[in-house]
């Protein structure tokens, strides 16, 4: 049976986009676990793979089967596009203990031998300590694996973020679910994820979380039961290229046209960036890089727009040529 969520006409009001740091942390460590199944995340998985071996996520494996529940509590849909990592662990570390074993008990219940064996047992004897366990984990995860690389996936997320916030604007929500999944179907009110397993929930006014996201690819998930938030978490676009090395250092012409640092901000802008994003991505000051974005926006070779609290700066049809003609002809 497929995963049904009914939406009421004030739900449709309350449509929104959430990004998470803490849903990236938590799959990222799913990709470790599964990585036949995360086919564009390879080069991220190698570079990782030592730091992997170190982070004992024993406890967070056994709650993450291949197919089925994971516990809503570790996870929980984020309150809006601008959640911190600590604010969302905070939320964890505040779960009832018995919230928390209810999740655990079902969690461990998809897996068969899990609730049995000896980390099992101590989970469901004593949630509060796995709730201190589990945190303690993720918490490390997301220092070892997510925080180097978190401006430039924040990035992509808005980036996505901002282009569906388009799509709404021009078609509705009709336009806005036909381009998030194959697997997603709207009609007469309701969203549909047409794969395995049963879910069906009326969403009562509180509206629908949209949360873009680089490790669940290529999945969609949704669900979460009330009190929770109604979410779907899809692949965010532009994960094919995310960890596509740059050529080894600027292309020549490039650069003796408009200087390294011009040409490398120019060449590397393959996906909508902030200011911030970019400085932390080359290494340079953001008052440098901001310098450079204005020139490159008054030769017509940028474009920007307003996303929040940032502005997303992207290449024109004018950039894109030009960068990709002087990669061709290096």
């Amino acid at each position: 049976m497929p995963l049904r969520m009914r939406l009421g006409t004030s739900d449709l009001l309350r449509c929104r986009f959430g990004i998470s740091p803490l849903w990236e942390t938590h799959q990222a460590v799913h990709a470790l676990l599964s990585p036949e199944r995360h086919g564009y995340h390879l080069p991220w998985l190698r570079r990782h793979r030592a730091a992997a071996a170190r982070l004992d996520a024993r406890w967070l494996a056994l709650l993450m089967p291949s197919r089925g529940y994971h516990p809503d509590f570790l996870c929980p849909p984020p309150e809006g596009p601008l959640s911190s990592f600590e604010d969302e662990l905070a939320r964890v570390r505040a779960t009832d203990p018995a919230v928390a074993r209810r999740d655990l008990a079902r969690s461990l219940a998809e897996t068969p031998g899990a609730a049995r064996s000896s980390a099992g047992r101590a989970m469901l004897a004593d949630p509060a300590r796995a709730v201190r366990e589990l945190t303690q984990v993720l918490e490390r995860a997301w220092h070892t694996l997510l925080a180097p690389d978190w401006p430039r996936l924040r990035s992509l997320l808005e980036a996505d973020v901002a282009f569906h916030t388009r799509l709404l604007a021009e078609g509705g929500l009709e336009r806005l679910f036909a381009d998030l999944h194959p697997s997603l179907v709207w009609a007469e009110n309701t969203l549909t994820l047409t794969k395995p397993g049963h879910h069906s929930r009326e969403l009562d006014g509180q509206g629908l979380m949209l949360v873009p996201s680089v490790f669940a690819w290529p999945e969609v998930i949704g669900g979460f039961d009330a009190p929770w938030q109604a979410t779907v978490v899809y692949p965010a676009r532009g994960i094919g290229g995310l960890w596509t090395d740059r050529p080894a250092g600027t292309t020549q012409a490039l650069a003796r046209l408009m200087g390294p640092n011009r040409a490398a901000i120019l060449a590397g802008l393959t996906e909508p960036s902030s200011t911030t994003a970019l400085a932390h991505r080359h290494g340079l000051a953001p008052s440098s890089v901001s310098a450079h974005l204005s020139v490159l926006q008054a030769a017509g070779l940028l474009t920007s727009r307003r996303h929040g609290h940032q502005v997303l700066y992207e290449r024109t049809p004018l950039g894109m040529a030009l960068a990709a003609g002087a990669w061709e002809g290096e």
